[in-house]
């Protein structure tokens, strides 16, 4: 109200300002490309479409869905994939790799907002089509937000609690008023993380109910063929709608793109050496460095290559779900991340590849390792303050270290103290609490080199009394009790990017703790850290972004959450060389749906 009367003062001495549409828009500031850009500058726009390209995945398919709990992670890859590219559903914006929060239209063509971000309209483009023809409309965006909001899993089922009004705006206007329940990054979130429906080849009554009927998509393929849990084909659109706007200049460049399913890691490396699979991306060092001395790399056939994204560390590492009572004192949890010896595992595992991951967005300016607090972020930290450690205000906290040895008393020693001081002390050889009940718990894998790194962790705690059982369960298996929360702790990687925004709520905020497939894995409910989320969504300069973010990573650091493991600086990708790509990689590395078929250049 307050603003509303304010605003009618000004009004005889002051035009109001109208909005005009975007051709894009940014996080914060203004996006790199000007309204006359012509492709994105990472592509070859001259690049020659044709030929096709075959990836291989490990896992399993029963669902052509990811946006319901049934088949959040049991859909075939591709139909809405950043990593393949969303090969059949698309959004209203598309993202630049080459800039840390950037939209360009897509299935809009531009897009209309106040400088506060109260509303946004996005214009759809007269152009764009479903795969049947038909146009894509302002009602089918209002239908999947519906639908969404009635049948989806988090977050998509959320994204209408920011809304105060849905309106179609002339023929091809959907505009979207928000309420106090929306933060500066909503109208971006709207324009890239939600899937455009078509209202008219879906029925909301089966929605949630999986299966494998082919959908109608607006994306450059269609699905050729489907092999349930084993293949699925893409065949390329040629009369796709959107082949010519500037953002998809140089993308989808395969005539047909297959993915194939494997039971294990090591099954795909050897279809992959066979030729049956393109493309390798590689995460172990290990192998990296040994693997690769067969004969289609010597002749020069395959081709390895190390990209250095401008991109944070993330997080890898042992998650403790707090949910179990035995987690529930940080304390503890600080304990055995204290006994875990990393020395040692990345020695003996690794060859001392890595290096040992401090906090969550370290390896840039929005991480809290290696830069002290300054006054803006110990204002906004306020009491949580007194929370963290003087080595954690001062960015100087690192995890504890070992000489490597596999048994270094000095670091165990230190553990057992912080043992005691969570009300646990060794008692006939185990680790028992107050009541002298044993300390034990489970570690969920779901791969061979997950329960290497378990093996790892199980020798440490077993030299102080500690019981660590390990538990390697098949795909189907893993997903389903990942959704539920139904482990001890579990192993997870969580990216990071130079832009964290709302998708950190379904990460650490409270409002996820209880959500059946979120990513809130290790159950964190804490008000603190769902202030310090709150203050990077609502920064409007880099300076106070910064602030917030860097806060936000010494709560998490200081919660003991996650046993760090380790980050690779480098994306270590090897692929067949008839699988040519643009010379350059963007901000957030190597882009697959750039590449392209070089035998039909």
């Amino acid at each position: 109200m307050r603003r509303l009367l304010f605003s009618l003062l000004l009004l005889p001495f002051a035009t109001v300002a109208q909005a005009h549409p975007l051709h894009g828009i940014a996080m914060h500031g203004e996006p790199a490309l000007s309204a006359d850009y012509t492709h994105f500058p990472y592509v070859m726009p001259d690049v020659k479409k044709g030929g096709k390209v075959n990836y291989g995945v490990v896992g399993t398919y029963d669902a052509l869905n990811p946006f319901v709990l049934k088949g959040m992670r049991t859909t075939a890859r591709g139909v809405w994939d950043p990593e393949f590219g969303n090969l059949l559903y698309e959004p209203l914006m598309t993202r630049s790799a080459d800039e840390p929060f950037s939209l360009y239209g897509l299935l809009a063509e531009s897009v209309e907002w106040d400088a506060d971000r109260t509303y946004v309209q996005f214009n759809i483009n007269p152009k764009a089509r479903w795969h049947d023809g038909k146009p894509v409309t302002p009602e089918d965006v209002m239908f999947t937000f519906e639908l969404l909001r009635d049948k989806g899993r988090p977050p998509f089922n959320g994204r209408l609690n920011a809304v105060a009004k849905m309106e179609k705006v002339g023929d091809h206007g959907i505009k979207f008023t928000f309420n106090e329940k929306a933060n500066r990054e909503t109208p971006l979130i709207f324009a890239l993380s939600t899937p455009i429906l078509p209202q008219h080849a879906i029925d909301p009554a089966t929605f949630d109910q999986g299966g494998l009927a082919i959908p109608v998509g607006s994306g450059p393929y269609k699905i050729k063929e489907l092999k349930p849990g084993e293949k699925v084909t893409w065949a390329r659109d040629p009369d796709y709608w959107g082949k010519d706007i500037p953002s998809k200049v140089g993308f989808d460049n395969y005539d047909e793109i297959s993915v194939t399913y494997f039971l294990q890691e090591a099954t795909l490396f050897e279809a992959f050496k066979k030729g049956d699979i393109d493309i390798y991306p590689d995460g172990d060092a290990n192998h990296w460095e040994r693997a690769y001395d067969f004969p289609a790399v010597k002749n020069g056939d395959v081709v390895k290559e190390a990209f250095k994204p401008g991109l944070p560390s993330g997080m890898l590492g042992f998650v403790f779900n707090t949910r179990r009572p035995i987690f529930a004192d940080v304390k503890l949890r600080e304990a055995i991340s204290t006994a875990f010896d990393f020395e040692s595992m990345n020695k003996t595992l690794f060859g001392n590849a890595f290096t040992r991951t401090q906090s969550y967005w370290q390896n840039s300016m929005l991480g809290a390792f290696g830069n002290a607090a300054d006054e803006k972020e110990l204002a906004l930290l306020g009491a949580a303050k007194d929370r963290l450690s003087p080595e954690i205000l001062a960015g100087t906290y690192t995890q504890s270290a070992t000489d490597g040895s596999g048994g270094d008393r000095k670091a165990l020693a230190k553990a057992v103290k912080l043992f005691g001081e969570a009300g646990y002390k060794i008692e006939g050889g185990k680790m028992v609490d107050a009541s002298g009940k044993p300390l034990s718990f489970e570690v969920m894998s779901k791969n061979e080199g997950q329960e290497k790194m378990a093996i790892a962790f199980q020798r440490s705690l077993k030299l102080i009394g500690i019981d660590m059982a390990i538990r390697t369960v098949d795909d189907a298996q893993y997903q389903a009790r990942s959704n539920s929360f139904d482990y001890d702790m579990v192993i997870m990687s969580y990216t990071s990017s130079l832009s964290p925004g709302a998708e950190q709520v379904n990460r650490w905020g409270s409002e996820s703790r209880d959500a059946q497939g979120s990513f809130n894995y290790a159950g964190v409910a804490d008000p603190d850290i769902d202030r310090m989320i709150e203050a990077l969504l609502q920064a409007r300069d880099p300076a106070d972004f910064q602030a917030a973010v860097r806060a936000y990573d010494r709560l998490l650091v200081a919660g003991h959450y996650v046993v760090p493991l380790y980050h690779i600086g480098e994306q270590w990708v090897a692929r067949w060389k008839h699988i040519g790509r643009p010379e350059t990689a963007p901000l957030y590395g190597y882009q697959r749906p750039t590449w392209f078929d070089a035998r039909v250049q």
